[in-house]
């Protein structure tokens, strides 16, 4: 197994929101005072050379190793990704490989979404005993109870789900790889969605909560806050929604995100227009079609 001094993170990332990226990792680094190394394991979805160094020139303690991978090199041979009707970005679904992609000796990694800030050291969340689970998340919900299984899987009397179960959000986790391999997450989470794609609309999140219903240990959501919430110092902001790079962004937390992008190579930027968000939609959607009639 890895050598424990140090901390494996697992992003996936796209060009157009490579400065989502660019925040949240300078949030990580600011805040890590323990000495771990963070491995950064960045899945590259075509971000250019020019951005590559923009971020890594904006990284400058010696604790974050960063490493690029590319997204049509990890996806494993004869693994078609599911394609579902939305307008998320393919580079989704990579989370559900990570344990096959990942060097063999990690046995353990945090999974983030790139819309994230981090205001905690991250090797509290590292540290975190999950137990014998195969993953440890935060539910789902938005007030003050747990979102149960029924609110966010529409078909679950059909699949004979506990309707008592609680319902996690998938935008940050913390993996057993092994586990995960042996108990065929991956394989069991792709014929969730690809059974289910009439209700599979948050379609990792949608065949994750079948495939560990009542098989993962729940964090306290302070690890996973959502932008609708007031807590002062929550540990990890989730921009689950829109994002704070538009003009439009009206949840809360926005000058967390700016006080850490304004530390990066993206110190300069101003919030953009609804264009750019929508031509971003109309282009992952455009994606997702190719792969639909590429795999007929």
């Amino acid at each position: 197994m890895k050598n424990s001094n140090h901390i494996s993170v697992v992003l996936a990332c796209d060009n157009f929101y490579v400065i989502l990226l660019a925040a949240l990792l300078k949030s990580i680094e600011l805040n890590h005072v323990s000495g771990e190394v963070i491995d950064l394991y960045v899945v590259s979805d075509e971000i250019t050379k020019n951005n590559r160094e923009k971020l890594a020139a904006s990284l400058t303690s010696e604790k974050m190793n960063l490493i690029w991978l590319e997204m049509d090199k990890v996806i494993p041979e004869g693994i078609n990704l599911p394609v579902v009707n939305n307008a998320y970005p393919v580079n989704i679904h990579l989370r559900l490989l990570i344990p096959h992609f990942m060097p063999k000796d990690v046995e353990k990694v945090i999974y983030m979404d790139v819309d994230m800030i981090m205001l905690d050291d991250i090797s509290n969340l590292w540290n975190l005993d999950i137990g014998d689970y195969v993953i440890g998340a935060v539910s789902d919900a938005i007030g003050s109870g747990d979102k149960k299984i029924p609110e966010g899987i529409e078909n679950w009397e059909e699949l004979g789900l506990d309707p008592e179960a609680t319902y996690f959000n998938s935008g940050m986790l913390v993996m057993n790889t092994k586990k995960w391999i042996q108990q065929e997450i991956t394989k069991k989470t792709f014929a969730a969605i690809n059974n289910n794609k009439k209700y599979a609309f948050l379609a990792d999140q949608y065949g994750l909560n079948v495939a560990l219903i009542n098989n993962w240990y729940q964090i306290d959501r302070t690890w996973n806050y959502f932008t609708v919430g007031t807590d002062p110092k929550p540990s990890l902001i989730h921009y689950f929604h829109k994002k704070p790079i538009f003009k439009s962004y009206k949840y809360n937390y926005k000058d967390e995100f700016f006080y850490y992008l304004h530390k990066t190579e993206w110190r300069n930027f101003k919030p953009i227009g609804e264009t750019s968000r929508y031509v971003k939609k109309i282009s992952n959607m455009l994606e997702k079609a190719k792969l639909f009639f590429a795999s007929k």
